[in-house]
């Protein structure tokens, strides 16, 4: 079922998990995605990148087709949009959520450019995750790992005056692959998590490492954002198997089989497990109707 990411994230807000969220820019990998959830009976949180496919509203109806078949709540998400014009085609593509990455401008830019989509988004009843700080590349950790740092009196500030629905953080993650050994400051999590009144959202889950991305989601982590160990795990799924002679015909099953494999353990490491009955049970629940946006003010 295509379900409001608020819905999702208010609920793991609540009983202290966290839902993963892995990229999954074509059908083999949003199958494999759907399938996993369903097998662990957990919710999910489906990124889409705006150049993963070449025609993201023709990929938005499939994507919504089969989530919305699916018997768990999936939220469709774009990932890191980084231009207006992308957020407006994500809204287009019939994604629950958008993703505005301004993290890279200046407080007061960020601020203005997020809230202009923050207006439009709510409009037409989608969520909107917006970055503070800023999760760099795992190719530079061991030059700016521990730089970019959320400041939690300015995120306090940012989520007021932009109205966002979620935020990543920056705690000491990074995309891609780490060089160096990745250290999270949960002192900092444990700020954020206590003085934000919205869920949290961590970047740069893969190599992160399990305990680490277990500890964060009991502390206040709601979504983690996953991709280069799906990847990884389809390749090596690839080639460990005998894809020699009609073995071939095997490929997009196998790579499939790696990434719900990966996807499935994710689910466990942040809790999510057996969560999908909890969707919709109370919480700071937004519901939409027709293009209204209509939420319970006794709850906020």
């Amino acid at each position: 079922m295509l379900v409001p990411m608020k819905e999702l994230l208010w609920a793991a807000k609540e009983n202290r998990f966290a839902i993963p969220a892995p990229g999954a820019g074509n059908e083999h990998a949003l199958r494999a995605c759907i399938d996993a959830a369903e097998e662990k009976q957990a919710p999910l949180i489906i990124l889409v990148n705006f150049f993963a496919n070449p025609d993201i509203c023709n990929y938005g109806r499939i994507a919504t087709d089969m989530v919305r078949k699916a018997s768990v709540p999936i939220s469709i998400i774009q990932d890191h949009g980084g231009k207006f014009e992308h957020a407006i085609w994500a809204i287009r593509a019939g994604f629950t959520d958008i993703m505005v990455d301004r993290s890279s401008l200046p407080y007061e830019e960020n601020v203005t450019q997020v809230k202009e989509l923050v207006r439009i988004a709510h409009a037409v009843g989608v969520g909107v995750e917006a970055e503070l700080g800023h999760v760099g590349s795992g190719a530079n950790y061991e030059v700016d790992g521990n730089t970019g740092l959320t400041v939690p009196e300015e995120a306090v500030r940012y989520v007021e005056e932009t109205g966002i629905d979620s935020l990543a953080v920056a705690i000491g993650t990074a995309h891609g692959v780490y060089k160096g050994t990745p250290k999270l400051h949960f002192d900092l999590l444990q700020e954020l998590a206590e003085k934000l009144p919205v869920p949290l959202v961590l970047h740069g889950g893969s190599g992160t490492g399990n305990e680490n991305i277990s500890r964060a989601c009991k502390m206040g982590i709601c979504k983690v954002n996953l991709a280069n160990d799906l990847y990884r795990a389809a390749l090596r799924a690839l080639s460990e198997s005998d894809m020699s002679g009609n073995g071939v015909y095997g490929m997009y099953p196998t790579l499939a089989k790696g990434y719900r494999e990966k996807v499935a353990e994710f689910v466990d490491v942040c809790g999510a497990a057996g969560k999908a009955e909890l969707i919709g049970k109370g919480g700071n629940k937004k519901e939409t109707v027709g293009e209204e946006r209509i939420v319970n003010e006794a709850e906020l």
